[in-house]
This record gives structure tokens, sequence and C-alpha cells, in this order.
């Protein structure tokens, strides 16, 4: 199960239903039990309820990768989809989305103008979510 490695590495697990569990998010500065865990169909699915961390936040902090949530690597079907539901364009769009929040931020630094936090918290997140998308599709390292 892909659940196991995941459930061995974290605090205050506790069962909250068949192939769900709640634990203290390792994450964040958690009290109590806050992220959700799911396993469906040979994947495992995060919800962070304390903070809102993501999913590749979660899996770094416990020193596993995204693709450690799957039972096998995903790969692009005939469908136009990669395992795991994962379709295709919907991964190119969203990695135009958050390459043009860059570039946006890019283009202010060379003009010299101030990131505000809020917006380096996007730059953070855009940066965050392409590398969640490269993991899902087994792009590491540029390879």
């Amino acid at each position: 199960m892909p659940a196991d490695q995941l459930l061995e590495r974290l605090d205050l697990v506790r069962p909250n239903g068949p192939d769900r569990w709640m634990a203290r998010c390792p994450a964040h500065e958690d009290r109590g039990p806050s992220l959700s865990i799911r396993e469906v169909d040979g994947k495992v699915l995060l919800h962070c309820f304390g903070a809102g961390c993501s999913a590749l936040e979660v899996v770094e902090a416990c020193g596993l990768t995204l693709s450690d949530l799957f039972d096998e690597p995903p790969r692009e079907s005939r469908g136009g989809r990669f395992q795991h539901g994962l379709r295709t364009r919907d991964a190119l769009l969203l990695l135009r989305r958050e390459a043009f929040v860059i570039a946006i931020a890019s283009e202010r630094i060379r003009a010299r103008q101030a990131l505000s936090d809020a917006d380096m918290g996007r730059v953070t997140q855009a940066a965050t979510r392409i590398a969640e998308v490269c993991e899902v599709v087994g792009v590491r390292d540029g390879r």
C-alpha cells in the first residue's frame, strides 16, 4: 500500500474510516491531527486542514517524493491523460499559467520593482505547483 510508507513517518496517526487516516501535518507546526490521508485506487490523497500545506510540502517533510504516493509511476495513456487522472492538456495549462506568474514577477524584478510578501508567496506557490506537476508526470532533475 502506498500509504504505508507515509503513515510510518507521521505522528499521531489515527484511522478515520476504511483506507482513511488523520495525522499531525509534518509541514507546519501542528498541535493535533490536521492532515487527512486517504488511499484510493493505488494512490494517496492528502489534504492539510491546518495550514493548507501542499502535498509536495507534506511528502518532502517526510523525506519522500510525490511519486511515492502512487503504486506505479505515471505514464501518459492513449486518452491524453497521465495515470492517476492528470490530463495532459490540464497539466500544460497549469504549467503555462504558473510560468506566466513567474514571468510577471521576473519582469518586475528586472524593472527594479520590489515584490510584496503576497507576490513572493504567489511566486513560491507557482514554483511548487510546477514541481508537483513535474513529479506527477515523472520528470525529475531535468530528466
